[in-house]
């Protein structure tokens, strides 16, 4: 393993994408972070998949790393697409819920209000985000709408005054027991265009239900969210979002998000494959040493680095200002289809063992079904990079 590797927490970086693309000082922030996980977080994953729990002590023990604002960081390095994806690679090295739980803070909801805000809400809101004082989810998706959620989204906001009405019903939504507002989008009546509120998780008419018996991402908690009249004022609308086109550009700064946790996952399962095949015998010697198992491993790592080379090339872009909606979604698709490919190999290196939690490979495994659908299903993602090929739309 490379210097750099080590540096930046990668299973491996036979590229040197990390060094070409980090800071010393980030490199040493994300090494701080890689050794939290490895001490603190990673021993409690096996009962928190079993018992399809969060423990309080993961984030306990992230919080106080202060990632956003990471000491000795640049600041202007900090908030860049490029550390923040690395960031993302190197919790979902460690788990995925684990990732899904901070982005949902760190790239989710604070994307939101970055976004969406006024500058003065930004201003406001912001440093409280970044130091988890202020806890919040992104609730879009509803029971009835997902991919078609820009035209169908069936959650109604009726203005009366300074004050606003919200109406529906909001699905998935990660982390929202523990949130203190929930950013909630609905259609306002009046115009047919769609606005965003910030509401307080306790607020009267907000009912939320854990959902259970999933089979990907079981330590993250995500509910139902049901708003009966629930009312808010005009101050927590988020004054930057008046349309579905404010929405949509926020879903293509975060695609990239979701392309690193793809990338990460893969990182994950080949370093739990590796520590398999190095202890594991059979016939008399390590299978370390057979010609097929090296197979599966080589096939893994070059998955792994070609998502590694298309996610950091999609944040050099984003970072410039260079980049579009095609591109994240051709990074997102792509990425989360090879991790799948990476997770079964990964799995069939360890034969039966596999499926135990024990072995680590089985978490990876599963949880790459949720990251292959979530924020932005593969076929979604597919006619967003083939209207951009032939300038022709294929949605209905």
């Amino acid at each position: 393993m490379t210097a750099a590797a080590v540096s930046a927490g990668l299973a491996t970086d036979p590229y040197g994408f990390a060094a070409t693309h980090l800071s010393p000082a980030a490199r040493a922030a994300l090494e701080r972070l890689e050794r939290t996980l490895h001490q603190e977080v990673r021993p409690l994953l096996a009962q928190a998949w079993d018992t399809g729990t969060m423990p309080d002590a993961i984030l306990d023990a992230l919080v106080p790393l202060d990632l956003m604002h990471p000491a000795g960081v640049d600041p202007a390095e900090a908030g860049s697409s490029m550390f923040a994806g690395f960031r993302n690679y190197v919790l979902a090295r460690t788990d995925v819920s684990v990732a899904t739980l901070y982005n949902a803070q760190s790239g989710l909801f604070r994307t939101a209000v970055r976004l969406g805000g006024s500058p003065a809400q930004a201003a406001r809101l912001d440093p409280r985000i970044a130091a988890f004082t202020l806890r919040g989810v992104f609730a879009l998706t509803e029971p009835d709408h997902g991919s078609d959620i820009a035209g169908g989204m069936a959650t109604r906001a009726t203005r009366d005054g300074d004050a606003w009405t919200l109406t529906g019903a909001k699905r998935w939504i990660g982390g929202a027991a523990a949130a203190d507002v929930l950013a909630v989008f609905a259609r306002d009546e009046a115009d047919g265009q769609v606005k965003a509120f910030l509401v307080p998780r306790t607020a009267p008419g907000v009912t939320l239900t854990p959902m259970t018996g999933k089979i990907a991402l079981r330590p993250m908690q995500n509910a139902d969210i049901l708003l009966d009249r629930v009312r808010v004022t005009e101050a927590d609308r988020l004054q930057g979002v008046n349309g579905w086109r404010d929405v949509a550009r926020m879903l293509g700064a975060m695609r990239s998000d979701v392309a690193w946790i793809a990338t990460g996952l893969q990182a994950g399962a080949l370093d739990a494959a590796l520590r398999y095949v190095a202890e594991r015998e059979q016939f008399g010697r390590p299978i370390a040493g057979f010609q097929l198992v090296q197979e599966k491993l080589a096939r893994m790592l070059g998955n792994l680095t070609a998502s590694l080379g298309m996610v950091a090339q999609l944040s050099a872009r984003q970072d410039a200002g260079t980049w579009d909606d095609a591109a994240s979604a051709l990074a997102k698709m792509q990425t989360s289809l090879l991790a799948r490919e990476t997770v079964a190999l990964g799995r069939e290196v360890l034969g039966g063992n596999g499926i135990l939690l024990e072995n680590h490979v089985a978490r990876f495994f599963a949880d790459a079904e949720a990251v292959y659908s979530y924020e932005g299903t593969h076929e979604i993602n597919a006619l967003v990079v083939g209207r951009a090929l032939t300038g022709a739309s294929a949605f209905v």
